[in-house]
């Protein structure tokens, strides 16, 4: 069984209370001299410590909903038995990352491990409704960052975050999720065989108490972690206004590096992107420029654009029409036959063999996209946690 320390209970008590924030956290500790002594405060103490802008909403919330010792305790049994621990400012463990930022969490709470500070760590973030083309680019980034030694944080999500850290744990890689929600909640609910498997090779991070809910203002705050445990910071794709572009505000305000893959002028989800671009982020056009931040002079592994060439090569004339009319943007079949002139039968052998090489692959039912990356086995990246209506 786990011996808790005072503080661990007392940060396990507070992060259960209504209306406390990391702000407010570090006020009442302040005041109180410690988490522990904030347990011991009265209301005129509350009040007087200046943790709240409307401090007698805030009691009248503590008294209706205060944490009982039974409560706590059950809590701290809970988490035990999920193996999530309580991670507090001075401990051994704590991110000196994490340490820096203007407003630094008061405790985390995490199943698994944290990034190892020794090693360097990217944030890969990008739109939930993802392109195919925004798909395939995450996890293509995910396997070169596994594969060169690069631990990757994200936030779990949808789209780019989800396929990105597939491909990561796929490539034997470490990677991180920060999540907006209590540890024993997996969200989104269609992530959990990733949710499952992140602590093994990495590990899940929260601010939030069990059973907190995925509560839309959460996300935010929570960005402002992702930054802070990375030492750059990678857009795929994001709409012009987006959760991502608020962390690479973040980040640039935390002094990272922010880089940003450029998309097609036209499209939505490449409007963020292009905007951070011309705004001064780097640009990512190879992966070669992710190294040369890091310092790491050569890139492990094949490079993807040789080996793409290499196969496309000696391909059939039918199949050499078909890839030729293929690119990033989903094609149909109906096109593909409009576009190379050939049966609807040439034109369906062809495309299954792409497939089969590795050039082409499915992003939806029946519509084919040019496979932009390749894994160190010359095989093609599947294409993950496709959204409704993308």
């Amino acid at each position: 069984m786990r011996t808790w320390t005072d503080e661990e209970r007392a940060a396990v008590w507070l992060s259960m209370m209504p209306l406390v924030g990391p702000a407010a956290a570090w006020k009442l500790r302040e005041y109180a001299g410690s988490l522990a002594g904030v347990k011991k405060l009265g209301e005129g103490d509350l009040e007087a410590s200046g943790a709240f802008r409307n401090a007698p909403v805030t009691l009248a919330r503590w008294r209706e909903r205060r944490v009982t010792d039974e409560e706590e305790a059950g809590v701290l049994r809970r988490m035990e038995n999920q193996d999530i621990r309580v991670i507090l400012p001075g401990s051994a463990e704590y991110p000196d990352k994490l340490a820096r930022l203007p407003d630094p969490p008061a405790w985390l709470f995490v199943r698994g491990s944290l990034p190892d500070p020794a090693r360097p760590c990217a944030a890969v973030i990008g739109a939930r409704a993802a392109s195919a083309y925004g798909r395939q680019e995450a996890g293509a980034v995910g396997s070169f960052l596994a594969e060169n030694g690069i631990q990757v944080v994200s936030g779990m999500a949808f789209g780019i975050d989800g396929c990105c850290q597939e491909a990561v744990l796929r490539s034997g890689g470490r990677t991180f999720a920060v999540l907006g929600c209590g540890l024993n909640i997996c969200y989104p609910r269609e992530n959990r065989e990733l949710y499952s498997r992140i602590p093994a090779r990495g590990g899940l991070i929260s601010e939030y108490p069990l059973d907190e809910e995925p509560l839309r203002w959460h996300f935010p705050v929570r960005n402002r972690l992702i930054s802070g445990l990375a030492d750059l910071v990678l857009v795929v794709e994001a709409r012009k206004r987006s959760g991502s572009l608020i962390t690479a505000d973040l980040a640039l305000d935390q002094g990272k590096e922010v880089m940003a893959f450029p998309g097609y002028r036209t499209s939505p989800l490449s409007e963020g992107t292009n905007r951070l671009i011309r705004v001064g982020a780097g640009i990512v056009t190879s992966f070669q420029d992710i190294l040369d931040v890091f310092g790491i002079a050569r890139a492990k592994g094949p490079d993807s654009v040789s080996l793409k060439e290499k196969a496309a090569s000696g391909l059939a004339k039918p199949e050499k029409m078909v890839y030729s009319a293929i690119d990033l943007r989903p094609k149909s079949v109906d096109e593909l036959i409009h576009t190379t002139g050939l049966s609807q039968g040439e034109c369906l052998k062809a495309v299954f063999r792409l497939e089969q090489l590795g050039l082409v692959c499915q992003s939806s039912n029946q519509y084919y996209v040019r496979a932009i990356a390749l894994t160190g086995d010359n095989s093609v990246l599947p294409l993950h946690y496709h959204q409704k209506g993308s």
